[in-house]
């Protein structure tokens, strides 16, 4: 009873969203908390979504504060050198441009961090769409398809460390035999760029980019009327900017401190270098607070909407019924099984619940037809392009809040290739011997 009204709840809020007929935020607290009342939660239902408010509150508070953070670096300037380079390099052609995304989202997606990916990635590249008109839809999903492809498969991304710790893998083990799929998958990222590019050149053509006077493009802000663009720029300071974010990047990186109190700093460093005065601090926090909050506000609400999810055990019982829904008769195709379901499973759960709750499941099944868990772990990765696209992933919110794009309008245009991103990993990994059919 629980699994279905669980898969009823998810179906319902998908639908929703994806036909806009209720915004994302509202969806994500209304709908859960209508169907736990309906399963007989009502008493403890206020407790279940205080729990899943404490389990987002660090990543509201990073993703409010990331978001400030790079708005002022737009602001004052910071990318319009880059910018100007990819203008001389692309020549405004579209076609260029996603392929260059695909490229330099690949690159930075190697640290295996969705929110390094989609920050440096969003802010060096969104100021170049706008300017050319293309369609912001197009850097989401390149982005977010390139961070599924190396997150996933390399031991020091999220979804891979999960997968080795849970099953007490050895990591070279895990990831060696997956290196094509790797491979393979940066490449079919590049032909998605290139497909979505020749569309977007169909669309808007070559287009002459000496019409446009390159200014520092307030991404995060449409209404840059509190001040003139050249009031804000300081290009004096990019070199101190520069520092800052590349300090910022490496401490990220090292986990010396928390990602959340290193934006707020950052934040704070930002503004006192770029913007001594009060006055002029406080017009580009009005600037940028509507995209910020908006973004905090939806990671809230998906903390409610994983508190109701779990503190119900809906998401326990979705999870057994799935798994117990495959016959004997499949078991020795249990790793294909087990690539397939992932993108279901990791669209409805958080990693966390999948990895460590369903994936050893799945894992002593297999051994009892004589399966490696090796081999089950490397297909509970493959999932991860569709994992992406769930409203249960921080990290998106970011993407699109810095976009500026509705979450529903991100997952139409990237939901299929998200699967088919999946199916290829999937071919992939079976062709190279990373999986076996049977």
């Amino acid at each position: 009873m629980l699994a279905l009204l669980g898969f009823t709840m998810i179906i319902v809020f998908t639908y929703l969203i994806m036909s806009k007929k209720m915004s994302p935020i509202v969806a994500l607290m209304v709908i859960p908390l209508l169907f736990a009342v309906i399963g007989g939660f009502g008493k403890g239902v206020g407790d279940m979504m205080l729990e899943g408010l404490k389990q987002v509150a660090p990543s509201a508070a990073m993703l409010l504060f990331a978001i400030l953070y790079f708005g002022v670096m737009i602001d004052a300037g910071l990318f319009d050198p880059l910018i100007k380079q990819l203008l001389k390099i692309v020549k405004g052609d579209p076609l260029k441009i996603v392929i260059g995304t695909a490229l330099l989202s690949l690159l930075v997606a190697l640290d295996g961090d969705g929110t390094t990916t989609y920050m440096i990635t969003v802010s060096a590249l969104l100021p170049l769409y706008k300017r050319l008109n293309m369609s912001p839809l197009v850097l989401t999903t390149v982005a977010m398809l390139s961070l599924s492809i190396m997150s996933s498969m390399t031991p020091w991304g999220g979804p891979a460390t999960r997968a080795i710790v849970a099953l007490h893998l050895d990591a070279s083990e895990f990831f060696i035999p997956l290196l094509p799929t790797l491979i393979g998958g940066a490449l079919w990222v590049v032909f998605t760029g290139y497909i979505l590019g020749k569309k977007e050149r169909r669309r808007l053509g070559a287009i002459d980019i000496e019409q446009f006077e390159l200014k520092s493009s307030l991404a995060f802000a449409e209404d840059a009327s509190l001040t003139s663009q050249e009031d804000i720029t300081q290009p004096k300071k990019i070199w101190i900017n520069l520092a800052l974010t590349i300090a910022l990047m490496v401490v990220l990186v090292s986990g010396i401190w928390s990602v959340s109190v290193l934006f707020m700093i950052g934040f704070a460093l930002a503004l006192m270098i770029n913007y001594p005065k009060l006055e002029d601090q406080k017009e580009r926090l009005m600037a940028h607070a509507g995209n910020a909050l908006t973004v905090a506000a939806l990671v809230f609400a998906a903390g409610i909407f994983t508190g109701i999810l779990s503190g119900t055990k809906m998401v326990d019982e979705m999870a057994s019924l799935l798994i117990h829904l495959v016959p004997d008769s499949l078991g020795s195709f249990l790793p294909t099984i087990v690539a397939l379901t992932s993108m279901p499973f990791t669209f409805v759960m958080s990693n966390d619940a999948y990895y460590f709750g369903v994936l050893p499941i799945f894992a002593e099944t297999a051994a009892s037809y004589g399966i490696d868990p090796m081999e089950i772990a490397r297909a509970s990765v493959l999932g991860q392009p569709v994992h992406l696209l769930s409203p249960l992933v921080a990290s998106t919110f970011l993407l699109v809040g810095m976009v500026g794009v509705d979450l529903g309008e991100h997952q139409r245009f990237a939901f299929k290739w998200a699967i088919l991103t999946s199916l290829v990993l999937i071919v992939l990994a079976t062709v190279t011997g990373a999986l076996t059919l049977f």
